[in-house]
């Protein structure tokens, strides 16, 4: 079978960006998909509702299903999709290139396969030009070479590896819920009261913890807080970048902003680094960008990748928080997603133009009601499954994200056959 494979350009076998918004657009506003909107193989920000006439010059793209999406600037970050259930509204920046399969020579999910190996992103790198926003043209993808089966074994291969990629997909997405749900549950009870507010208005239901919550709110300087509860700065409940021992030049894993995530508390990559300088952390940590644009964008993220006792590091521009018992760990994750810290947090930067950060010592001055005791452990009994249960999605999903990518190359190179593939997968129980 592999004698039946053959080489092709890119350029043969899909059309590359070939549709455009115009005047014949029939909405009177686009769904659009940013390269900040995109990671490496999936959509993380929902795309932006903008009216036509608030649309930047760049949103230009329009997109259908089955379209392999891939950004053209900074090749290298893999930032690409595959476009599975489009909504008639979405509009792709100019920074991507569509590439639409010429369906009589080419897969759709083949297609895509074709650009998410790696061997292609190399390609690409080798070709970009540009020092400061390092760039590919449509013709250098076009110049790319792949390998060609026959369609029916395309879209075998199509079928395995999209098979682990929707597998990865309903992970993600199941981490999301969860972390929403912890989220909600930390709004509903230290931002918005909501068991106060219930019990206040005398319709509420006897259920698990509402006995934790008085029956009344009081006026404090940040508003309404329920009674019994006081107002302190932030390190009254947190500490602020503790110290954490690692020895210069001692191997240990490596955070960089890059893999910062915007959304959900798990990092896209760690890597291991020798020590030099920079900011210490431990599992239950919370990292939070300091500088612009991170802080803004919402890179944020809770240590929970490391080994029981290991000391991870990352870039200077963090700021850790480690919550003080008896509130749980994952208390510090939540309140620095919430809207109250991050605005303060933001308002708090100073320097320069382009290089604003907030300092710990102004995050210290953040101010937010202490609970009682009960409540925070009560609190701790409730999130801890909900973020264990998330981090156990993520680890699947990196164990599997590193079982489609050795299965790719192999598949797509004709080194490993279809039934081969089939079996082995089988054998794993997917």
């Amino acid at each position: 079978m592999a004698g039946e494979w053959r080489k092709a350009r890119l350029g043969e076998v899909v059309r590359i960006n070939p549709d455009a918004l115009g005047s014949d657009w029939p909405f009177s506003y686009i769904k659009y998909v940013d390269i900040s909107s995109v990671g490496e193989g999936s959509i993380v920000e929902p795309p932006r509702i903008l009216r036509l006439d608030e649309a930047p010059s760049r949103a230009k793209r329009l997109v259908r299903e089955g379209d392999t999406v891939l950004s053209t600037v900074r090749p290298g970050r893999r930032s690409m999709f595959f476009v599975k259930e489009p909504e008639p509204e979405w509009v792709v920046s100019t920074g991507f290139a569509v590439l639409r399969p010429c369906r009589e020579y080419i897969e759709p999910r083949y297609l895509y396969a074709c650009v998410f190996d790696r061997g292609l992103t190399e390609f690409l790198i080798k070709r970009e030009k540009g020092a400061a926003y390092p760039a590919v043209l449509p013709e250098d993808i076009a110049d790319a070479i792949i390998k060609l089966p026959p369609l029916p074994e395309q879209r075998a291969i199509a079928h395995i590896l999209g098979t682990l990629d929707d597998k990865i997909e309903l992970n993600r997405r199941m981490s999301e819920t969860l972390e929403q749900m912890a989220q909600a549950l930390f709004k509903a009870w230290f931002v918005d009261f909501d068991p106060v507010r219930a019990k206040c208005r005398g319709g509420f239901e006897t259920r698990p913890y509402t006995d934790l919550f008085p029956d009344r709110l009081m006026d404090s300087e940040l508003g309404k807080i329920p009674e019994g509860w006081d107002v302190v700065t932030l390190p009254k409940l947190v500490e602020i970048n503790p110290g954490r021992p690692l020895r210069k030049g001692e191997i240990a894993p490596y955070l960089d902003m890059a893999n910062m995530p915007t959304r959900g508390h798990a990092p896209d990559q760690v890597a291991h680094r020798p020590f030099t300088s920079g900011t210490r952390f431990i599992n239950g940590d919370t990292l939070v960008a300091r500088i612009t644009p991170c802080l803004e964008n919402g890179k944020t993220a809770f240590v929970d990748f490391l080994e029981e006792g290991q000391v991870g590091w990352g870039s200077t521009e963090y700021i850790v928080l480690h919550p003080k018992p008896p509130l749980p760990e994952e208390f510090g994750y939540c309140l620095a997603r919430s809207d109250a810290f991050r605005e303060f947090a933001i308002q708090s930067m100073t320097g320069t133009s382009g290089r604003q950060r907030v300092q710990a010592d102004s995050i210290g001055h953040f101010k937010l009601p202490r609970p009682p005791d009960s409540v925070a452990v009560a609190f701790g009994r409730l999130v801890k499954p909900l973020f264990a249960r998330s981090s156990d999605a993520v680890r699947e999903s990196r164990t599997l994200a590193a079982l489609r990518d050795a299965l790719l190359t192999k598949l797509i190179s004709g080194e490993l056959r279809v039934k081969d593939a089939e079996k082995f997968l089988r054998e794993c129980g997917l």
